[in-house]
């Protein structure tokens, strides 16, 4: 029997092949869009899971509230890890890492700048799972000096894995000892390196500073602890150890310090949470977001809601011409479970068969999914595990729904009805169909509009004026491994064609390496009015070369000694400082965390407020000092070849450091890359917002096609009586755009409140224009009447004589 349906369903699809193909490339295209999207979400949800301890896994955080900032840490005191172990029993292990920046790593005469590398504790292995391929992972980190390496980097430099026991050369100075390798750590981790050296090293890892934030901690709770029991211990913790450096510093006990609204306070962040929520000061690497696995969630059952209320639709109005058929089998004996059989096996046959086509598709699509996402995302054997049985439960639940209604509905009919012709059919009776319609482009109204906010929104980030001016701007990195030869490094290439200004200072608004913060005091022992600010060392150059305006007082100058002692604030700064005028004001400086001595500087210069961290932050404090930074030297260029100063550059730099490998980005580029994660978001809503649209149109084709052949013989007649070709185009067209109107008045309401929602996490933002309503609106309209009168205008044009010759 089933062999039976199988073969007649086969020949029913065979008949309608235009029909099948729409239905069938339609439902694929939809199910592979979604598969492509659901590869995205799971990656990103993956994160951190490899850690077989992950659930008791947190990561302290440090929110800091004074001096005109709050800002919350991914950071924490050097201290706290072994008071954690030491003090409280609901912790089983601490780990910290210590972040420094790049290291230059000898390699026979060449030497490589690394930039992952960090510093880790001994119990690195204990909290986290990564396995070693050589070497004790109890014994690996304990002594100074010595390095763990990942699989990858042990065959780089000796082309071998088994590296234990082989020796790296760090900085040109610090051997260290290998004594472990473990394998690559995977791309769902939150934090990547190649290099772990021991803690044991670093002497500001054993310093009892509670006001330097400067490690990343990391706690492994004993089974069954509650960490949100555990972290209510936290303010006593911080009134036991950090309370007495408070007073030190600031002349302030704990109680002072917060009923003044400040805030010196503690947190945990599950380690599964780090990668899609949290976006601090002081992360490892660039976390996610879980706003955007929310929206494309969103999106996937959106498209994959598409794809199947078009296949439902087409299937429902083509039920209609098979009336006749099922009064037929009534009449020769066919029983109504027969009848539901075999709809439902059509349905289900012609699912499975879209069902395989989207994994063909989303099986080609993934190389260039991944090159648009920043993902390596494969298909392998373990996700198989799950695809297949959620692709096979996929099609069962969308051939059923599909096939429900023909299957029942049609079978329930009286023949002797269905003969006589009274099943009433076509476009006008199908209440069900138009509700569908309006669904399907609600949901692409929807989708238009948030993709023009976005798009929107990322030309506004693109082209607000920051401040500062990074337009051809070359930054050339490490420079301070130069030593000595850096001042005449910067004063060749100031000297080159093409060369407007030349800073050097590793401080610059699109780099990492730029949190230092400060507490400057109006009057020593004061701590009343003080700033918390973001203190970076430049030279007399750098306002110039990075076109950053002075409102009020002057700029350093290497003709005046006092400017050791000189600083330019910020507009924010000079605001907190309470005063009209800050030029000469006097601000004091701790030299010691006894704050018993300090250092008093004066404000030369005032310059506008420039965005130097993410545009979804307010601009906070930064105050210029006067000094030297080898951090990295910027280079502004005003020529039409660049290539060609950039070749001299890099001759400039081998002369001095033949060994050393030139680096460098352009500012620009380091500016776009901080809104990557935007960018390939906006990208990815683009396409899946055209496919979605796609979709939706081959939905609406059939429709009018199968519309258009319902009401053959009524347009036949409208001609022969006098009705033109705009006439009957007008009139298969209006009941499609009137559906469309309805499904813009739903759509404008939603999709504005959504984007409101996401355009709040921006500090800087653009407010949603009406033209992207009306442009959504038109373009929706325009899509929906070009899809209809394709099938509008070939219904008339036809000849009449061919629909009335039977009548």
């Amino acid at each position: 029997m089933f062999k039976n349906y199988l073969k007649t369903a086969f020949r029913t699809l065979k008949k309608n092949v235009g029909f099948t193909a729409i239905n069938v490339f339609g439902l694929a295209l939809g199910l592979a869009t979604c598969l492509l999207i659901v590869f995205y979400v799971v990656d990103e949800l993956s994160y951190d899971k490899f850690n077989t301890k992950a659930d008791r896994i947190y990561r302290a955080n440090m929110q800091i509230k004074f001096g005109g900032i709050d800002q919350t840490y991914a950071s924490s005191p050097a201290p706290l890890g072994a008071t954690f172990q030491n003090d409280y029993p609901e912790v089983e292990r601490a780990c910290r890492l210590l972040q420094r920046g790049g290291y230059n790593v000898k390699k026979g005469n060449q030497v490589i700048h690394e930039n992952r590398v960090v510093l880790a504790d001994s119990t690195l292995f204990d909290v986290f799972t990564l396995p070693m391929v050589g070497g004790d992972p109890k014994k690996a980190l304990v002594e100074p000096h010595t390095v763990v390496i990942t699989e990858s980097t042990a065959k780089r430099y000796f082309n071998t894995a088994q590296a234990v026991g082989k020796t790296f050369t760090f900085d040109e100075r610090e051997l260290y000892k290998v004594t472990g390798v473990i394998r690559d750590l995977p791309k769902q981790s939150h934090f990547h390196y190649d290099f772990f050296l021991s803690m044991a090293s670093a002497q500001e890892s054993k310093e009892n500073a509670w006001f330097s934030n400067n490690f990343n901690t990391y706690v492994l709770l004993k089974p069954g602890v509650d960490a949100k029991k555990f972290e209510a211990k936290f303010p006593a913790l911080m009134r036991k150890y950090a309370g007495p450096q408070l007073q030190d510093i600031l002349h302030l006990n704990f109680d002072s310090f917060e009923s003044a609204g400040n805030r010196y306070q503690l947190s945990l962040a599950p380690l599964k949470d780090i990668h899609l929520k949290s976006n601090l000061m002081s992360e490892l690497d660039h976390n996610g977001n879980i706003q955007y696995v929310y929206i494309f969630g969103a999106v996937a059952i959106f498209i994959l809601l598409i794809a199947c209320v078009n296949f439902m639709n087409l299937s429902t109005a083509r039920s209609a011409n098979r009336a006749r058929e099922v009064g037929v089998r009534k009449v020769l004996g066919s029983r109504r479970k027969s009848l539901i059989a075999q709809f439902l096996s059509e349905s289900i046959m012609v699912t499975f068969l879209a069902t395989v086509i989207a994994m063909l598709i989303a099986y080609f699509l993934l190389p260039v999914f991944n090159n648009i996402s920043g993902k390596a995302m494969e298909l392998s054997v373990g996700s198989l595990v799950w695809l297949v049985p959620a692709l096979l439960l996929t099609v069962l639940v969308i051939g059923f729904l599909a096939g429900s209604y023909p299957a029942f509905f049609l079978s329930a009919f009286q023949p002797i009805d269905v003969l006589k012709g009274k099943l009433s059919s076509g476009f006008k009776g199908g209440m069900l169909r138009s509700s569908l319609v309006v669904f399907q482009f609600f949901i692409s109204i929807t989708l238009i509009i948030g993709t023009l906010v976005i798009y929107n929104q990322l030309k506004y980030i693109q082209n607000k004026d920051l401040g500062y001016n990074r337009s051809q701007v070359l930054v050339v990195h490490g420079v301070y491994d130069l030593g000595a030869q850096s001042k005449v490094f910067r004063d060749e290439v100031k000297q080159l064609p093409g060369v407007m200004g030349v800073t050097m200072t590793g401080f610059l608004p699109t780099s990492d390496y730029r949190n230092s913060s400060s507490v400057f005091q109006e009057r020593a022992l004061d701590p009343k009015k003080a700033v918390l600010a973001q203190t970076w060392v430049v030279d007399d150059s750098y306002l110039s070369t990075l076109g950053i305006k002075l409102t009020k007082g002057r700029n350093f100058s290497s003709l005046m000694p006092t400017d050791s002692a000189a600083m330019i604030v910020n507009e924010t700064a000079a605001k907190l400082m309470g005063v009209k005028d800050p030029l000469n004001k006097p601000m004091y400086l701790p030299m010691d965390n006894m704050a018993k001595t300090f250092k008093e500087y004066h404000i030369v210069g005032v310059i506008k407020d420039f965005n130097f961290a993410s545009l979804r932050n307010n601009v906070t404090p930064v105050i210029l000092m006067y000094g030297e930074n080898t951090g990295a030297l910027s280079v502004k260029v005003n020529t039409a070849n660049i290539t060609a100063l950039m070749g001299m550059i890099k001759d400039k730099w081998k002369s001095i450091k033949s060994g050393k490998e030139f680096e460098y980005t352009f500012m620009d580029e380091d500016f776009d890359s901080s809104y990557r994660a935007e960018q390939r978001m906006g990208t990815i809503f683009i396409i899946f917002t055209s496919l979605t649209i796609i979709i939706a149109c081959l939905g609406l084709f059939g429709l009018a096609a199968y519309s258009a052949e319902q009401r053959t013989k009524e347009i036949g007649i409208r001609k022969v009586l006098g009705a033109n070709v705009a006439a009957i185009v007008g009139m298969l067209s209006k009941d499609f755009i009137k559906l469309v109107a309805i499904a813009i008045v739903i759509a404008v309401p939603v999709a504005w409140f959504a984007m409101q929602q996401w355009l709040q996490g921006f500090a800087y933002r653009q407010n949603i224009q009406w033209w992207v309503v009306v442009l959504a609106a038109v373009s929706a309209v325009l899509i929906a009447f070009i899809t209809i009168s394709f099938q509008s205008i070939k219904a008339a044009l036809a000849n009449p004589v061919r629909s009335l010759k039977n009548e």
